[in-house]
């Protein structure tokens, strides 16, 4: 396929000024605005939202309220248990499988209940591998992982911030009083 010639739109840049080809009042209107706009937003904006962590904690993060999920913050996950105690987790592999940063390590095992198949031998979340997007606690079919509202974690060392089960557990016995009803 060709292009006609008549078809084709030349479009020319307007000639500078001499004024504008020096580029200093340009600068100082770019510098103008600047100040313009510091002057003008003390006491609103992300300005007046800072707080002085970790003296200040900021705990009005948005909960989920009967049922229906009144903000968007996904903090540190868990990994629930059921009615008996035990890891509610199936091990069925739809939260690695959908994992987009591939974070998750499942290691399945047959299971020693009757009520199931297969359970996670190991359960693993490298949470600084994480973009905490959701899709684990999405794709769940029992309910077995959940992102908290929790988001102070720190860890000194990058092993101490990939969470075993053990630690997705103790996870859950923490902030299961937390978790709205």
């Amino acid at each position: 396929m060709t292009i006609r010639e008549s078809d084709i739109v030349r479009l020319d840049a307007p000639p500078m000024t001499r004024l504008e080809s020096v580029y200093i009042p340009e600068i100082i209107k770019g510098f103008g605005t600047t100040m313009r706009h510091f002057f003008t937003s003390f006491g609103q904006g992300p300005t007046s939202r800072t707080i002085q962590y970790p003296e200040q904690r900021r705990e009005d993060m948005p909960v989920e309220q009967g049922g229906i999920n009144k903000g968007n913050f996904r903090g540190v996950h868990r990994l629930n248990r059921d009615e008996q105690g035990r890891v509610k987790c199936v091990a069925c592999m739809m939260c690695p499988t959908l994992c987009p940063a591939n974070c998750i390590h499942i290691v399945a095992a047959e299971s020693p209940w009757d009520d199931r198949e297969k359970y996670p031998a190991k359960f693993e979340i490298d949470e600084l591998r994480c973009i905490f997007c959701g899709m684990c606690e999405e794709a769940c079919p029992v309910d077995a992982i959940e992102l908290t509202h929790e988001y102070d974690v720190v860890g000194l060392s990058r092993q101490e911030m990939v969470f075993d089960k053990e630690k997705l557990l103790t996870v859950y016995d923490v902030t299961i009083s937390k978790k709205p009803m």
